[in-house]
């Protein structure tokens, strides 16, 4: 969704804006407290790591449809609702959500183009209010397809029968950058290319890129866009910004590996590959 077009929808009571600004620990931010500090009128904060599996070890995995349901009508967001997400990097934790409601059924779910940085750009408005809302009740049936677990993703490693794209920074894939997650191990999944995620991304206005220039990125990199693919990155979000490329394209035939890397990197019996 464009900056101008939410411009249009912030009285909108059909529908919700959602913060869901996220860092990697390496980056030594707070979302939540800079959501506090300032955010875009009605927005509420969407935390990943809290609207997540908390029965696991692993980070911001996805919950069950019970647990979603509940956090979804706490958030006064019923299947109805228009749920545009945006988060303070322009597009890097946005996708999560976004996925996270298409996979559980919602359709009308964005992604605000250009993320804060565009909006503040701009010049538009921002306050640090609480919005007031209602509670409301909220329907979920999990879409399986739309993720993949450690043993689907080992199984394919064999058979191939899915391309595998991995998001994070080329010196994660190859192995020469040490993880930012403690205990995780340097490399790839065998078969997998890598595509970062940030190549996706206009670096200038931190908008998805026009569709040719994006179409060009996959293929470059040799993914066949008619082909069953999976994405992966660290610990499943950016690997989102992989799957939204590919939605834009009109090739929704993708899945997303929810635990990646801090899954597949910390587990000694899971093979890797490194160049």
């Amino acid at each position: 969704m464009s900056t101008d077009r939410l411009g249009d929808y912030l009285d909108e009571p059909s529908v919700r804006i959602v913060d869901a600004s996220w860092y990697l620990p390496t980056m030594n931010r707070d979302g939540s407290a800079e959501y506090n500090n300032a955010h875009i009128p009605g927005a509420l904060y969407w935390d990943i790591d809290k609207i997540a599996d908390q029965d696991g070890h692993l980070p911001h995995m996805m919950p069950a449809s019970n647990q979603f349901e509940t956090q979804m009508g706490e958030l006064g967001i019923s299947n109805e609702t228009t749920v545009v997400v945006y988060d303070a990097l322009g597009l890097f934790s946005a996708a999560r959500p976004w996925w996270m409601l298409r996979a559980f059924g919602h359709q009308n779910a964005f992604i605000l183009d250009g993320g804060l940085p565009k909006w503040m750009a701009e010049g538009r408005p921002l306050n640090a209010d609480k919005p007031d809302f209602s509670t409301c009740s909220y329907t979920a049936t999990l879409d399986t397809r739309f993720i993949k677990s450690v043993e689907e993703v080992l199984e394919n490693v064999n058979s191939k029968s899915a391309q595998l794209v991995d998001a994070r920074s080329r010196g994660r894939f190859c192995g020469k950058d040490a993880e930012p997650r403690p205990g995780c191990r340097s490399g790839h999944i065998p078969g997998a290319v890598n595509l970062p995620f940030d190549h996706l991304i206009d670096p200038k206005n931190k908008t998805l890129l026009p569709e040719d220039a994006l179409r060009k990125r996959y293929e470059n990199v040799g993914i066949d866009l008619d082909k069953p693919t999976i994405t992966s990155c660290g610990s499943g979000v950016t690997a989102c910004i992989l799957a939204l490329g590919m939605y834009v394209l009109n090739k929704p035939n993708v899945s997303v590996y929810d635990g990646s890397w801090s899954e597949w990197g910390t587990q000694d019996n899971l093979p890797l590959e490194t160049f």
